[in-house]
């Protein structure tokens, strides 16, 4: 059973889904859920919903959730290295290729980056054109202009 709760964010309405495993979707908007999911808040969807108000007021810069993601070995070796992507920090789709042992595999990235299922937890807005452009971002490229303005806004110093 996936479970789902839709909340406000400075960046628009979001909906969180956990399915019993840990948190498996986090989109922007007002889509459509499948049918059987069902709007209830567990306790892990609590917790979710509080890091990330924690999150878009500044005062958490990582998640401590459990995650549930489904995808190809690709999808989840991308998903995984989006996640070492420091808060406030950028990088390319070549940097994440070359982490992921396959430099040429820029498209791919941003492919599997636009199948991210947990916005936000797992950071693809943090990753940028070569030239340091926005480009492409699922959830909108002005979401991910203004995900990136708040984590510059609250980034500690080094």
């Amino acid at each position: 059973m996936v479970c789902f709760w839709r909340c406000d964010s400075p960046v628009g309405t979001y909906t969180v889904a956990e399915d019993g495993m840990g948190i498996c979707s986090l989109f922007f908007g007002e889509r459509l859920v499948p049918p059987d999911w069902e709007m209830r808040q567990t306790p892990l969807l609590k917790t979710a919903i509080l890091q990330l108000a924690e999150y878009f007021s500044g005062k958490r810069q990582t998640f401590d959730l459990p995650l549930s993601l489904h995808g190809t070995p690709f999808q989840l070796a991308d998903w995984a290295a989006l996640q070492t992507i420091p808060y406030g920090e950028t990088c390319c789709y070549q940097q994440i290729a070359e982490q992921m042992g396959n430099p040429k595999a820029c498209r791919a990235v941003g492919l599997a980056n636009n199948r991210n299922p947990v916005a936000v937890i797992v950071p693809c807005h943090r990753v940028v054109g070569k030239n340091g452009g926005l480009v492409g971002y699922a959830g909108g490229v002005w979401r991910k202009k203004s995900l990136l303005e708040l984590e510059q806004k609250y980034r500690l110093p080094k």
